[in-house]
């Protein structure tokens, strides 16, 4: 049986996936068409329902619950992983009140976790302009946009680029809530009988538990899709994103997520949650 499953060609998917893609575990008899794009693409995928099993934000999570189940295994969660949002004004990060709504935000997408935060964090901040995240520094040195919203990689680049973070959203998250910070996920499509979606959860589980046993088993892999990444930052990149949570989302992750959908639902950002996010349901201690 073949699925379409779509990631990010960043290194944390590409460190998750390596195992199950390239059949270094048993695959149970599936196999997988694989859709390399970034979040926010992905994003929109899923709104269209196009794959069977997507990576996608949580925000955009929200959308789509009625169609995709969120799996345990594969999720991307942790304290000092959040969006940064950044300047090339030096002015603007020793006085905040400068944040104001004339300004032009560079976000890496609508649907995205980190525009769900900036929205929270500063909510005058209106005229925003989506573009794919790894332009987000360039637009900003080449003065397209007055202050960006950084994900991913580009937190380990954008200082060497001569531009300033004026807050780290993720920071402001976890003072917020005291929760590990809910970024993205893997969901599959409930329509799936549900004997094969158990099996994808357990098998995306089994590539994790394979990479972190054999961490230099995807290195090439891995390499292929980074974009102009050194192999320091990359398995830096690998170390923020991928963890226990990644693993298992467990009581702890679970409860992130809860905690930003109902910050979500109460600030009117998302509609009322009306189906279980979960494929596996809460345990009952």
């Amino acid at each position: 049986m073949k699925l379409s499953l779509g990631f990010s060609p960043c290194p944390n998917d590409t460190f998750i996936f390596d195992a199950l893609i390239h059949h270094k575990i048993d695959t149970e008899g599936l196999d997988f068409e694989v859709f390399f794009d970034d979040v926010e693409t992905l994003n929109q995928k899923a709104l269209r329902r196009e794959l069977d099993i997507t990576k996608l934000s949580f925000h955009a999570f929200a959308h789509v619950h009625k169609q995709y189940a969120l799996l345990d295994a594969g999720s991307a969660l942790g304290f000092g992983v959040g969006p940064l949002l950044i300047c090339k004004n030096e002015r603007l990060i020793h006085n905040p009140k400068e944040l104001t709504a004339d300004l032009k935000v560079g976000i890496p997408g609508k649907y995205t976790t980190a525009n769900f935060l900036l929205g929270i964090a500063f909510p005058q901040l209106v005229d925003k302009q989506e573009m794919i995240f790894s332009e987000i520094e360039s637009a900003l040195l080449n003065d397209k946009i007055d202050v960006g919203l950084i994900i991913h990689e580009n937190r380990f680049t954008y200082s060497e680029k001569g531009l300033y973070k004026i807050v780290d959203l993720g920071s402001y998250w976890e003072q917020l809530t005291g929760c590990a910070i809910p970024l993205g996920g893997i969901v599959i499509n409930r329509n799936l009988d549900r004997e094969v979606q158990e099996k994808v959860n357990r098998l995306i589980r089994k590539s994790v538990e394979f990479a972190f046993a054999n961490p230099k088993s995807g290195i090439d892999f891995i390499k292929q899709h980074a974009q102009e990444m050194s192999e320091e930052v990359m398995y830096k990149h690998i170390e923020l994103y991928v963890n226990k949570y990644s693993i298992d989302l467990g009581s702890d992750g679970r409860k992130a997520i809860d905690v930003l959908f109902k910050l979500a639902i109460e600030k009117r950002l998302i509609q009322p949650i009306e189906h279980d996010l979960y494929l596996i349901p809460h345990k009952v201690s």
